[in-house]
């Protein structure tokens, strides 16, 4: 198994999408990317600790590669909004890819300059790309919550 680590605004969707992949073993909603030890949602919601809201998923690279998991996140948000998506608004919600290792930033960064120099979005992409630190799991109810609500999956298509 291997981690892979992504920030697209709310988590929730992000999360419901990534669980649709085949290969991917597992998705955890959570906090990424910033100072503040073991933050809650209410103290990330503050957009004062520094964290983005990410999903950590745990893939099978013998059924999916790496490649994959960043043409779904490039395609299931915006890139090129700086601190948010949708309605929601602040650095809690940046577009974000936080890399386990040198080949997974190799490939985050070629990716985001291909992306670019083709123009596949109308504007700059803006996602920031940083190594993996701690990965703080959210709180229970977080976790695939939009399962819990009957909604097996959000409206983003990849």
């Amino acid at each position: 198994m291997k981690l892979a680590t992504f920030g697209a605004g709310c988590f929730w969707g992000v999360e419901a999408t990534f669980r649709r992949v085949p290969g991917v073993v597992d998705a955890a909603v959570g906090y990424a990317g910033g100072a503040t030890p073991n933050p809650t949602y209410q103290q990330v919601c503050t957009d004062r600790t520094g964290h983005a809201e990410v999903v950590q998923v745990s893939y099978d690279p013998a059924q999916v590669d790496y490649e994959r998991l960043l043409e779904v996140f490039w395609n299931c948000h915006d890139p090129t909004q700086k601190n948010r998506q949708g309605p929601d608004v602040g650095s809690q919600y940046r577009s974000a890819i936080f890399y386990h290792d040198a080949e997974q930033e190799a490939e985050a960064r070629a990716s985001k300059e291909r992306l670019d120099s083709i123009g596949r979005f109308r504007r700059p992409i803006v996602t920031e790309i940083a190594p993996a630190g701690p990965f703080y799991r959210a709180e229970e109810y977080h976790q695939q919550y939009l399962k819990k609500r009957g909604v097996e999956s959000c409206s983003t298509e990849y």
